[in-house]
C-alpha cells in the first residue's frame, strides 16, 4: 500500500482545554476569516454564523489561551474591527501542521478507510 498524504480536510482535530474547545475546524476558520475581513460581524456574515456566536468563540479562544488571539476595537465614527494578533496567526499555521503531519502519519489507515466508504 503506497504511502500517499491523504487531504488534510478527511480529518478533524479539536484541541480542547478545562472543557472548552480551543482550537476546532469551525474557529481556525472563523479566525481566517476576520483575519480576511478585519471584522468579527463580517467574518460571522462570510460564514453564515450570528454574530453573537461569533464573538462567543473568539471570547472562548482569548480565555484558553495565554496571550490574545484575536483583539477587537470599538465601533464609532470610524467603525470598529477586529484583528487576528501575531499569536492567533502562529495558531492558524500550527493547526494546519498538525492536520498535514497528522494526515501523512496516518496516511495508509485513511486510505484503507475512505477506500471503503460508499458513493454519494
Amino acid at each position: 500500500m503506497s504511502k500517499t498524504a491523504m487531504p488534510p480536510s478527511l480529518l478533524r482535530i479539536r484541541i480542547n482545554h478545562a472543557g472548552d474547545t480551543a482550537l476546532g475546524p469551525g474557529k481556525i476558520e472563523l479566525l481566517q476569516m476576520i483575519a480576511r475581513h478585519g471584522s468579527i460581524s463580517a467574518a460571522a456574515k462570510q460564514m453564515k454564523m450570528s454574530y453573537r456566536r461569533a464573538w462567543e468563540l473568539v471570547d472562548v479562544m482569548n480565555r484558553c489561551f495565554d496571550q490574545a488571539v484575536v483583539v477587537s476595537t470599538a465601533g464609532g465614527t470610524h467603525g470598529g474591527g477586529a484583528q487576528v494578533t501575531e499569536f492567533g496567526q502562529a495558531l492558524i499555521a500550527a493547526y494546519q501542521q498538525i492536520l498535514e503531519k497528522s494526515a501523512q502519519a496516518a496516511a495508509n489507515e485513511l486510505h484503507l478507510i475512505t477506500r471503503h466508504l460508499k458513493k454519494n
